[in-house]
């Protein structure tokens, strides 16, 4: 070099990258954590294929596989309903067609079916000829789910209403579509259906 200044003797200045050791570092703790994930999740898969969590059940209190579910006990939704038998219903029988003599034929097939029986005739002016289905059921408010539903398997397809009466009697009025009481066998059938235990359904329990 000219000028000034001036390099002198037989050896020169070595320029040099600084040493990255702190990146190095890094990168073997970044490396250590990464398997050790891999081996975590690793072991999760083979306890999940395994069956892990079925052993662990078994050590805490048997395997459920093997051991036999105590028997349900009886609740209120699988037991039988508590409804009154025909005999214990009074129902007045009342025509709100044309056809004459109705009410009394079809008061006579429902104390056949043992019913009891009480009034008899012609519907009122609020119902005469304005019921246009196969009837209607009337009967007090706590009659919707005891006494109405057992009449109610004598004629498909009749209507269940409550009023404000007093008494437990109910009334059986013909509407303009009816035709004929429902079949003895399917009535009986009907009312066995609607007296029958429900069973509660089963749940299995988790890890079984």
């Amino acid at each position: 070099m000219g000028g000034k200044y001036r390099i002198t003797g037989n050896r020169y200045p070595r320029m040099r990258k600084p040493r990255r050791r702190g990146r190095l570092v890094f990168l073997a703790a970044a490396s250590v954590a990464v398997v050790g994930v891999i081996g975590w999740g690793t072991w999760q898969l083979i306890d999940v294929f395994t069956g892990g969590s079925k052993a662990s059940a078994a050590e805490a209190g048997g395997d459920c596989s093997t051991k036999a579910s105590p028997a349900a006990s009886p609740s209120p939704t699988n037991a039988a309903r508590a409804l009154p038998k025909p005999g214990q219903i009074t129902v007045n029988v009342l025509n709100a067609t044309p056809r004459s003599g109705l009410a009394k034929q079809t008061a006579d097939e429902l104390k056949k079916r043992g019913f009891r029986i009480g009034q008899v005739g012609n519907a009122s002016e609020e119902f005469d000829k304005k019921v246009k289905g196969a009837g209607l059921l009337l009967g007090p408010a706590s009659s919707l789910n005891t006494s109405l539903p057992v009449l109610a398997t004598q004629l498909a397809g009749a209507e269940s209403r409550a009023d404000t009466r007093k008494g437990t009697d109910v009334d059986l009025i013909i509407g303009t579509g009816f035709k004929a009481l429902t079949q003895p066998a399917a009535a009986d059938e009907a009312l066995t259906a609607l007296t029958a235990p429900r069973p509660e359904p089963t749940t299995p329990k988790r890890g079984c």
